[in-house]
């Protein structure tokens, strides 16, 4: 093969596109780039989608997380990947939590919609967005997606909604003790 210059072929990995940021929404700097680490709960929330594969077809999971102590506050699965699964996924947090002082995702246009924007503002939380492409500028609520597809989702089908639904349920409801607290001293929190 290497005499007569062919090469075998890579079946390149299919990847679900969950962050569309070619809009012409305003984009809002980038606040925890130089920013110190939060001391306090409720200082900055991280939020991003990821997907979640159905025999219907995929699910689409909008997560918000606590920057100081790690705990995903609010959530929302559906089966569309727009404004209102962010919405709705922010809008349980502010439910359990008092509002963030930041509140940082991508660039998406979930995120940068006026709608979303809008709440924020109504809330008094400031918006921080990612540099363009660059996912280590929400690297906590990527890391916590990578577990929870490690650990919980592998690679499962889940048969509809509902029992995606259960299932990051249970997971998110354990996760933040388990990973703040050595296993030993494991306790699930509500």
């Amino acid at each position: 093969m290497r005499e007569e210059g062919i090469h075998g072929m890579n079946k390149k990995r299919f990847q679900v596109q969950t962050t569309q940021s070619n809009h012409l929404f305003p984009i809002a700097k980038n606040l925890l780039r130089e920013r110190k680490a939060p001391n306090r709960p409720n200082e900055v929330w991280v939020s991003d989608i990821t997907f979640i594969r159905t025999e219907g077809g995929w699910g689409y999971l909008a997560g918000v997380l606590d920057l100081y102590s790690r705990k995903i506050v609010g959530w929302c699965i559906s089966e569309s990947i727009n404004t209102k699964l962010v919405t709705k996924a922010m809008e349980k947090a502010l439910r359990n939590r008092s509002a963030p002082e930041i509140h940082h995702s991508d660039r998406g246009c979930q995120y940068a919609s006026h709608e979303y924007q809008n709440m924020l503002r109504s809330k008094g939380i400031t918006s921080s967005m990612s540099r363009k492409g660059n996912c280590y500028d929400n690297a906590f609520m990527e890391s916590f997606f990578g577990t929870l597809k490690t650990e919980e989702i592998k690679k499962k089908i889940f048969t509809g909604s509902q029992s995606a639904r259960e299932a990051m349920f249970e997971y998110i409801r354990a996760y933040p003790v388990c990973r703040q607290i050595s296993l030993k001293k494991c306790t699930i929190q509500e």
